[in-house]
């Protein structure tokens, strides 16, 4: 087949493309051939394809993301916004903090070992990318029904993909989540999260500026591995009786990542990079087009030069392609020499491709013969923009109507304890330590607080023990009963947990997962949780620096409930005074802060005990949730509290249970006066934490309480060996470890 440049496609304006195939629609089409004034190349329809793809483009979500940066003000800590490959804050003493949350979800439930293991290592160079050395990753991960089939196989497969990649990697993973519903059976959600830490002086940004600059292509060989990968796959519904496409996932090689890492942060040390790209989605076509796009002028490339594992790829196939360990710098000729000898010294493949030009195109030489001609911002940055009609589904009123409060609740201290080992023994409840295990968590010996902590904490100064703390969380089933509502009840649980650590939040990073966007009720979704989490990032002065949409988790007409996960990065000055979730210390006094309520739609008891999905979520109430993070980090901070553990799925009885099997001690609780035992154990009311208090601190932590105005109750005192409810029932420890720690390993053995 002869090679389609650029005159002859100009000479041959008639011939047949496969730009549907490809997954354009034909207006794009239209609008690819008016930008260029003719038809396109085979190589420059792949690169279009695959860069306005959903997943690259944003094409669906752009018009309601611009929220986040318009309503939402930067604050004193931002450094580096949306728009690069991660966010960037300040966190003191001259540290920068660069962190972020992305999707591989699809690629996952195709190929669930390599799917994670390159969603761990897509993830990684984007903060290797800002200039930082990555120092943790996090995980949120979303199932199928627990004991489905499928879940069998998807499950252990992208656990063992994380672990493998982060632990070859030495990256602690310190923190995510694990959620099992039936909407996720055939879009599982393996969201990956990174942080990364580096001197404001180091901070890296990807544009290709200065004429004459070389463009060197370094790390694995490119291979025919993900050829449109993610792009493609992140951009189409599954059918119900399999993935529509199914292009190869990438594979996965951690220990070429891991000598990709040391090249890089050699070659940073040394300032040799004018602007750096990792390759992810969209390969080549993404990392040219955006250096390109985001410079000062123009690039030539020779695609020829591009080094390959297998010599028979296509230019279309080079460009599309989304073969792993690999990035982009842009290097003034005085640095090549050095920059390639560190490359040699570390065996990383390093070569010139290409050069940074006077002009304004991106242009791809394939042998000589010229393949691309494009304005690079037209690939990069000037994609199509929808406005997707939305509007509130029909069912949502009934959805709402139907309120867990009509359902039957317990009738005495029997049936009160038989639910709640129900409860702290069904799959999301119960313990995750099957999973947790397979990761490192304190490899660097910098790990402060991990899994099950509510955050996970680093040291990042040995010397003044300065840190960083991180949580993510999400909850779909609110989500999809009141999806502002439930995006604010994300936010506010992550920013809770990062509080109740003891650390200050700073920011927040996103992964956005939703159904198809060509669906009006979807859409409306999609729109309303973004405008939730822009009004609650505004209300807590909690900045958005940057995120992922993840569109298309969709089998068929079953859309995944909306699930908007969202990640807080704190603060800690001092990580020697962090509070961990384990009642340690036998005669602490047990307090409840914030206001109980009766709210019971979405909730861990109406899912277990009924198999209920109704009414509406837990009210929000930033305003408290502000006043309870300050009340946490300040006793934290003061030693007035020794423990603390927020309360959401699962209510008080989840929060006791996890922190008293934690510190192996036992509790004994009180309902206090205008609650009932039910309301007190279950409600999952928002913007509370339990604590755990020494008694010599009662009196400060409470007169603390009462200055600011946060409602404080005392529940308990923390003894023995059982978890009793004064009047209604007494459980042993022995026995709530093992309904807690035996359901996973037993599922999935």
């Amino acid at each position: 087949m002869s090679l389609d440049t650029v005159e002859h496609a100009a000479e041959t304006p008639d011939a047949e493309q496969p730009w549907k195939e490809l997954g354009l629609k034909e207006d794009e089409y239209a609008r690819i051939r008016e930008i260029l004034g003719r038809r396109p190349t085979g190589a420059e329809l792949a690169m279009y394809s695959v860069m306005w793809s959903e997943h690259c483009s944003y094409k669906s979500s752009k018009v309601h993301l611009k929220q986040f940066g318009e309503k939402v003000p930067a604050n004193d800590a931002m450094l580096v916004g949306i728009g690069e490959n991660a966010g960037v804050v300040d966190v003191g003493q001259g540290y920068a903090v660069t962190f972020k949350v992305e999707s591989h979800n699809h690629p996952s439930y195709i190929e669930p070992y390599q799917g994670a293991a390159t969603g761990v290592g897509g993830i990684v160079r984007d903060i290797l990318a800002m200039g930082a050395r990555p120092v943790a990753v996090v995980d949120p991960l979303r199932f199928g029904a627990a004991d489905h089939p499928d879940t069998k196989r998807v499950l252990p497969g992208v656990v063992a993909g994380i672990g493998g990649y982060g632990n070859c990697l030495g990256l602690p993973n310190i923190g995510g989540e694990v959620v099992f519903d039936a909407c996720y059976q055939g879009n599982p959600l393996v969201n990956a999260g990174c942080i990364g830490v580096m001197k404001h002086e180091d901070i890296h940004l990807a544009k290709a500026s200065g004429p004459g600059n070389k463009v060197i292509l370094y790390g694995a060989r490119t291979g025919g591995d993900g050829i449109g990968g993610v792009s493609v796959l992140a951009s189409e519904t599954f059918e119900s009786t399999g993935p529509a496409k199914r292009p190869a996932v990438q594979v996965g090689d951690p220990f070429q990542e891991k000598l990709l890492i040391e090249c890089t942060l050699e070659i940073f040390k040394e300032k040799l990079v004018a602007g750096i790209q990792d390759l992810g989605g969209a390969g080549l076509s993404c990392a040219t087009s955006e250096l390109a796009s985001a410079g000062s002028g123009g690039m030539r490339v020779e695609l020829d030069t591009v080094p390959l594992r297998d010599s028979s790829l296509s230019p279309e196939e080079i460009l599309m392609s989304e073969s792993q360990e690999r990035m982009c710098a842009i290097v003034e000729p005085q640095h090549v020499d050095r920059f390639l000898e560190i490359c040699e010294k570390w065996d990383v493949i390093a070569t010139v491709i290409g050069e940074v030009t006077e002009g304004s195109h991106l242009e791809i030489f394939w042998h000589g013969e010229q393949i691309v001609d494009v304005p690079p911002r037209s690939v990069a940055h000037e994609g199509p923009t929808y406005h997707r009609p939305f509007a509130r589904p029909s069912w949502q009123d009934a959805l709402q109507a139907d309120d867990a409060g009509k359902l039957a609740r317990p009738a005495g201290g029997a049936e009160l304890r038989e639910q709640v080992l129900k409860l702290v023994a069904s799959p999301n409840q119960a313990s995750k330590s099957w999973i947790t295990d397979q990761y490192d968590r304190f490899v660097q010996g910098n790990t402060v607080l991990a899994m099950p902590e509510d955050a996970g904490m680093v040291r990042i100064d040995e010397e003044t023990n300065l840190g960083v703390a991180m949580a993510t969380d999400g909850n779909g089933r609110y989500a999809k009963l009141d999806p502002y509502t439930g995006a604010q009840l994300a936010l506010a649980e992550s920013y809770r947990n990062v509080a109740a650590s003891g650390a200050k939040p700073l920011a927040i990073s996103d992964c956005l997962n939703f159904g198809s966007p060509e669906d009006p009720d979807v859409m409306w979704q999609f729109a309303e949780a973004t405008r939730g989490l822009a009004d609650g990032c505004l209300e807590l002065g909690t900045p958005v620096t940057g995120g992922n949409v993840s569109l298309y988790n969709q089998t068929g007409e079953t859309a995944i409930h909306p699930t908007p996960v969202v990640a807080v990065l704190g603060v800690i000055d001092d990580v020697t005074r962090r509070t961990p979730v384990a009642f340690a210390q036998e005669g602490q006094l047990l307090y409840l802060l914030g206001d109980t309520h009766e709210e019971f739609g979405g909730s861990a008891w109406s899912e277990v005990i009924h198999g209920h999905l109704g009414g509406m979520p837990p009210k929000v109430d930033l305003g408290r949730e502000k006043l309870l993070a300050e009340i946490l980090i300040a006793g934290s901070r003061d030693g007035m509290i020794d423990a603390a553990h927020d309360l959401s799925d699962g209510g008080l009885v989840q929060a006791v249970t996890e922190s008293c099997l934690r510190g192996g001690n036992g509790a004994r609780l009180v309902v206090p006066d205008g609650l009932d035992a039910f309301t007190l154990l279950f409600s999952e009311s928002a913007g509370r934490a339990v604590v755990s208090v020494p008694r010599s601190e009662e009196l400060r932590f409470t007169d603390m309480c009462g200055a600011r105005g946060l409602p404080v109750t005392r529940i308990g005192v923390v003894d023995g060996d059982e978890i009793e409810v004064q009047g209604e029932f007494s459980i042993p420890l022995s026995e709530l470890r093992t309904a807690h720690e035996e359901t996973i390993p037993a599922l999935l053995a």
